[in-house]
């Protein structure tokens, strides 16, 4: 006869199906003994969607309190009990302000909404702006729940129109409705404005709406939406030159650099970008594909002539051991194992988005050699330039990033 052990016998090893057949007196029992490890508890909750036995909530319910458990059940408990409104007096208590662990925050809030709280509903729509889809997902599952149960225009009254956020909730809400939503490709918030644009669906509309959108960025977030439903780039550059060809300057920013930067992050930057990049990334095409192998030949051999002893290059993911990302990398001197103890020495970074290198030293001997051979040293005056309006995922964070973070990309 099954167990829980022999049914979950690892961690991520759950058997889904023999534990939905499991007894659900025997699985509530189990949820509510902390000494249990987590990892078999949380498939347990999962297991009880709807059939946890009356006597048991209680108990399942304290666990939910109790926060000294681990975040991952007590967060699945709130979802398997989330009709159960005697949890909403705790819910809302002031003491929930003060939960750490990662995910009850927001797990709370979502209850709180299933549950019918309109209070929360500022903070859902909040979560549902998050650039982190997890948490979106989680906003949006409490607000469909508030609109469900009240209605669309009373939690639209409830959050108002002052926040970006709320804004954005308001477009949701309009489009699901039926509405045409192109008036919000003039939000002042660029994020407000970027949904609205991936909510259009008719070119012909869109085509329309170039004259009536007020203002410069409006028409070319009009011409965005259009690109991705056409796929059509004449057309894109014909808007573009009808509006004076716009784009965002930057001090210092020369040619090479900035076509090499629109053509690798302008289509695909964060949702706050400027859309003058994201247009001017259209209108430039792709980039032709670079020889990376030759290129890195050319680097290593004019590193040997310079008598620098190059090791073999290696991505930025395999020197780093995970992720990946834009450059490749040569180290100096040494071999093997020595070199890979070596931590002082010299390394030398190869971009895959042109002929830019550079080190972390100035390395003027290097330098030397590999400008004699055609490639571009950038060096920390150039490689500060912050490219503004751009905003990148870099680590957690969504922002403008300098030239050599663009140029020497990694991401784990």
């Amino acid at each position: 006869m099954p167990t829980v052990e022999t049914l979950i016998p690892k961690a991520g090893q759950a058997d889904a199906e023999g534990l939905r057949a499991f007894d659900a007196d025997g699985l509530a029992e189990y949820v509510a003994d902390p000494a249990h490890p987590w990892w078999r508890r949380r498939p347990c909750v999962l297991a009880l969607a709807g059939r946890v036995p009356e006597h048991r909530v209680a108990g399942l319910i304290a666990r939910v309190h109790d926060p000294r458990d681990v975040a991952e059940v007590r967060i699945a408990l709130l979802d398997l009990l989330a009709d159960r409104t005697e949890l909403l007096p705790w819910l809302g208590h002031p003491d929930r302000r003060q939960e750490g662990s990662y995910g009850m925050p927001e797990a709370i809030l979502k209850a709180r909404g299933l549950l019918g709280d309109r209070s929360a509903a500022g903070g859902l729509t909040t979560l549902a702006a998050s650039p982190w889809r997890r948490w979106r997902a989680v906003g949006e599952a409490g607000l469909d729940a508030l609109v469900a149960r009240y209605g669309a225009g009373a939690v639209l009254s409830d959050v108002g129109d002052a926040r970006p956020e709320d804004r954005a909730f308001r477009v949701r809400m309009r489009h699901r409705a039926g509405a045409d939503v192109s008036d919000a490709l003039a939000d002042p918030d660029r994020a407000v404005a970027y949904l609205a644009q991936s909510l259009l669906t008719d070119p012909d509309r869109l085509r329309g709406h170039l004259d009536e959108a007020p203002t410069t960025e409006a028409k070319l977030w009009t011409a965005y939406a259009l690109h991705r439903l056409t796929g059509d780039a004449a057309e894109t550059r014909a808007i573009h030159a009808s509006l004076g060809r716009p784009r965002v300057e930057v001090a210092g920013l020369d040619e090479e650099l900035r076509t090499a930067i629109a053509q690798e992050y302008g289509q695909h930057c964060e949702e706050r970008s400027d859309p003058r990049w994201r247009i001017e990334a259209v209108c430039a095409g792709p980039p032709v594909p670079p020889d990376e192998d030759e290129r890195l030949r050319r680097a290593v051999t004019a590193l040997t002539s310079a008598g620098l002893a190059p090791r073999p290059p290696v991505s930025c993911g395999e020197h780093n051991r995970q992720g990946g990302g834009t450059y490749h990398v040569i180290g100096l001197g040494g071999s093997g194992a020595e070199a890979d103890e070596d931590e002082d020495g010299s390394e030398i970074f190869i971009s895959t988005l042109g002929r830019f290198v550079t080190s972390h030293e100035p390395e003027p001997t290097a330098r030397a050699a590999l400008e004699a051979a055609g490639f571009r040293w950038i060096d920390r005056v150039t490689g500060a330039i912050r490219v503004t309006g751009l905003c990148v995922y870099h680590f957690g964070d969504r922002d403008p990033l300098d030239v050599a973070t663009l140029l020497f990309h990694w991401q784990d």
